[in-house]
């Protein structure tokens, strides 16, 4: 094929939209300049309100559209017309023996197959939002891009109008990245439709997976500077990072959008009728405390870890009132995030400009089924999301000492923070409230070791003797392989341990538990989280 024309003047275009936002004004410009418009059922009827003349598709093709429009647009005189190769002496034969005239632009935009399934409709209605002949069209436009432009989203068609105004036509770099762009509008789509097939029938191990995404936001750089970084949302309805409405501050960074979510994954565990708050720093809690009150939540939560709150994240459970707003800006603070936020509280964070304030509208629900993905060299990990909860487990005390009720109400707490803290997680509780947190180390002991020494130095910073650990109870995202772990929080002053449980040292360590006198539960279920 010769090199294709810069531009290709745009003669006839075909429009076939479900988003039929500023296609009146878009196709009366385009009948003002010449072009001949085709379209298809509500498009048509829309275009010709504006008094713009539309051919109908069945006009074109000479064929009706028939089984409720399935079939309409899946004819040779409409992908003839796009797939032509228009330097090519049999293509243009062909195109002359059968009556195929040239489609130069193309505008389409799919059913709604992404808010079909969000509002948990029907298996059969769901089927019915499958769009056939939208990617097919667009499809065949975007590969013959040499001469054929391609639209599938209303942000582009002033740009496109204006290259027509300007040049009659749109140039060949456009149609590039118009073809690129209406390629990944399609694999997007497609991607939805076979993830939502496979979680339908629970057929996990499909044999191809794919994800797609939205452009919500590029950002100025990645975790590091010298690295690219864009944020794309999934249109999965769940409340968070991806829904949330910014109400001041700059803009975020890849850094504080990996951290916020953390934060609002961990405090949506914990009920809005409990004032909960959450402190995080490199997507790892630095603390977390429940109150009589988000400001009692928040002082406690600081207190765990004042040094590493410094810049932090804090995620609230309930609305933001004017009081907690008042303690948080005391230090400073990278991101706040709530589900919503008091006229009050939204004043005082006004007073810190850069500080960011997201609202949410609501909770994340825990308990929802979902699938995580991780990257890896040449391939992702799949995995279905962690929405394993204490209430759906059989706790078991396998020591001597049954833990106190205030133990045990503690041990829950530490049990829902270990969840959201980076293996090896280690976690002190003391009356609703982390007193020291061990995270990411390479070994049980460590995080144990870890988290005792930050509890030292948060009890001096807070005017205390000894260690916050000191009458706290602790939780372990897994299971002790050896006595050691368990026995060094002891030493750190825990009276009572959640665990998994499982190891081939369990009972070594259930008898270690009994001999320091110190009770113990086995949840059955691992949080790692890596």
């Amino acid at each position: 094929m010769s090199a294709p024309h810069p531009i290709v003047p745009v003669k006839r275009a075909l429009l076939s939209v479900f988003d039929k936002s500023g296609m009146e004004d878009f196709a009366k410009e385009l009948a003002r300049l010449g072009v001949e418009l085709v379209s298809t059922g509500g498009t048509a009827k829309l275009i010709a309100g504006t008094g713009a003349a539309v051919r109908d598709i069945s006009d074109l093709t000479g064929f009706p559209e028939m089984m409720d429009g399935r079939v309409k647009t899946l004819h040779p005189k409409v992908h003839g017309g796009l797939l032509a190769v228009r330097d090519n002496p049999t293509h243009k034969a062909s195109m002359e023996e059968h009556e195929i005239g040239a489609i130069d632009l193309v505008v389409v935009n799919l059913y709604p197959f992404e808010a079909t399934i969000a509002k948990g409709a029907s298996y059969d209605e769901t089927i019915e939002n499958i769009d056939i002949g939208g990617p097919a069209m667009i499809r065949s436009a975007a590969k013959n891009h040499a001469y054929v432009t391609v639209v599938v989203d209303p942000n582009d068609y002033e740009p496109v109008l204006e290259a027509i105004r300007q040049q009659g036509g749109v140039p060949y770099e456009l149609r590039q990245k118009l073809g690129a762009k209406a390629y990944a509008r399609t694999a997007a789509y497609d991607s939805v439709i076979s993830n939502w097939f496979a979680q339908t029938l629970g057929y996990n191990d499909i044999p191809y997976r794919t994800f797609g995404g939205k452009l919500a936001e590029v950002m100025r750089y990645g975790e590091n500077p010298h690295q690219w970084a864009a944020f794309y949302t999934s249109g999965d309805k769940r409340p968070g990072v991806a829904s949330m409405q910014q109400l001041q501050g700059k803009s975020l960074s890849y850094n504080n959008l990996n951290d916020t979510d953390a934060a609002f994954e961990l405090i949506s565990e914990f009920d809005p009728s409990t004032p909960t708050v959450a402190i995080i720093k490199h997507a790892n809690p630095c603390g977390v405390a429940t109150g009589t009150s988000l400001t009692d939540a928040y002082l406690k939560a600081h207190r765990c870890d004042p040094v590493s709150a410094f810049g932090g994240i804090v995620a609230l459970n309930s609305e933001i009132d004017a009081a907690t707003a008042t303690e948080i800006v005391k230090i400073f603070t990278e991101v706040i995030v709530a589900p919503s936020a008091s006229d009050e509280a939204q004043k005082i964070i006004a007073t810190k400009k850069n500080l960011r304030l997201l609202v949410t509208g609501a909770l994340a629900d825990p308990k929802a089924a979902g699938v995580t993905f991780k990257s890896l060299a040449g391939g992702m990990l799949v995995q279905s999301r962690d929405n394993g909860r204490l209430d759906q487990l059989e706790l078991k005390v396998v020591t001597k000492k049954q833990p106190t009720v205030a133990e045990l109400a503690d041990l829950k707490l530490a049990w829902q923070v270990a969840k959201h803290v980076k293996s090896n997680a280690i976690i002190y509780v003391k009356d609703g409230a982390t007193v020291g947190i061990g995270a990411g180390q390479m070994s049980r002991l460590d995080s144990s070791r870890v988290a005792h020494r930050k509890s030292i130095d948060a009890a001096q910073a807070a005017g205390l003797e000894g260690a916050l650990t000191q009458g706290s109870v602790v939780a372990s995202d897994a299971f002790f392989p050896f006595p050691d772990g368990m026995l060094a929080a002891v030493e750190a002053g825990a009276t009572a341990v959640i665990q998994p449980g499982g190891s081939m040292n369990d009972q070594a360590v259930i008898d270690a538990a009994d001999e320091k006198g110190v009770a113990m539960i086995f949840t059955g279920m691992r949080h790692f989280r890596h």
